[in-house]
């Protein structure tokens, strides 16, 4: 289990290091990305560990990425796409879609329609964990703001 959480923890730091390089995102925001998109991409895992369905892990994934990429974006004043994009790296189906792909090539409908849905169904998830995400983060930083401000009007 332990080796497995590593493995976990260091390829999806790289590949989302890697995929910061190949977009040309700016150095500075490289290595607070990549540890967002490896900190999302390890609680998509924990909960797969503890039998939760993949959608759902993914979804909960998603939007514990937003939520941290829009914090690092406000605390490094940098723009959130940057750092919603890199936390969700991890959680793109590419090999389902690619096996999609190949089975409907190879004129395996069922097998095809199959894999194309579970990957459509990790899109979804991945966008709606990314709205919602960014959706309580905003709501979380408003309420703040006003009960901060509240606090300065009573101090004299």
């Amino acid at each position: 289990m332990m080796t497995e959480l590593l493995r976990a923890l260091v390829s999806s730091f790289l590949g989302v290091l890697g995929f910061a390089v190949l977009v040309n995102a700016p150095k500075r925001s490289m290595l607070p990305a990549a540890l967002i998109g490896t900190g999302a991409y390890v609680v998509y895992w924990a909960l797969l560990q503890l039998g939760a369905s993949e959608p759902a892990a993914v979804f909960v994934g998603a939007m514990t990425g937003s939520m941290a990429g829009l914090w690092c974006s406000g605390r490094m004043r940098m723009i959130g796409t940057v750092f919603l994009m890199m936390s969700i790296v991890s959680f793109v189906p590419g090999l389902g879609l690619y096996r999609c792909m190949e089975f409907l090539g190879n004129g395996q409908t069922g097998l095809g329609a199959e894999q194309g849905v579970a990957a459509m169904i990790d899109i979804a998830m991945i966008v709606l964990g990314q709205g919602l995400g960014s959706y309580l983060f905003r709501s979380l930083k408003r309420l703040l703001s006003a009960k901060q401000e509240r606090n300065r009007q009573r101090t004299p």
